[in-house]
């Protein structure tokens, strides 16, 4: 994860809200190559899944803030969104609060274009990919713009409402 989500991780109070949107990500992750080839993590063997970006979760949620992932899916899942869907359960067991919203339960919702986080309601970051998802531009923008980050988030809470917590999610 990129340095600036794990800079304002480390600075947040309250909540970190990361908003996903695409259908894939960076295919060629070594991981979800694993993934393709029939790797499984056994949740219960947790040295074998827990990496240091779950060391960043659960530092955060440690301190009390309060972290939300929210993906926006098409369904059928596509390949790498049911990578992220198998691999789901070590966010969770980092105390990260997930769900899922089908694009069919989201079609009279206004959500921004691009994939991002909001920070205690005050910065927002920006994510930049190509139409193949790969990191474009640049990468990440940073905002320190309250205006901006009220409107991601209101977007995010009406689509979190409608959303299907992880336990409860089964994908198509």
């Amino acid at each position: 994860m990129a340095t600036a989500v794990r800079e304002a991780l480390a600075k947040a109070q309250r909540s970190a809200m990361h908003l996903e949107m695409r259908d894939s990500y960076m295919r060629d992750d070594p991981e979800f190559v694993r993934w393709q080839g029939g790797h499984r993590y056994d949740p219960a063997d947790r040295d074998s899944w827990w990496r240091s970006w779950l060391d960043v979760v659960a530092q955060t949620t440690g301190r009390g803030v309060v972290m939300r992932r929210l993906r926006v899916v098409s369904e059928p899942l596509s390949d790498y969104v049911r990578y992220e869907y198998d691999g789901t359960f070590s966010n969770v067991a980092a105390d990260e609060d997930v769900r899922w919203l089908p694009r069919s339960r989201g079609r009279d919702l206004l959500l921004p274009v691009l994939d991002g986080w909001v920070m205690d309601g005050e910065t927002v970051i920006l994510h930049h990919f190509s139409g193949e998802g790969q990191w474009t531009g640049p990468r990440m923008e940073v905002r320190h713009d309250s205006e901006l980050a009220a409107q991601y988030a209101a977007a995010y809470e009406v689509a979190w409402e409608r959303a299907i917590p992880h336990a409860e999610y089964r994908p198509s």
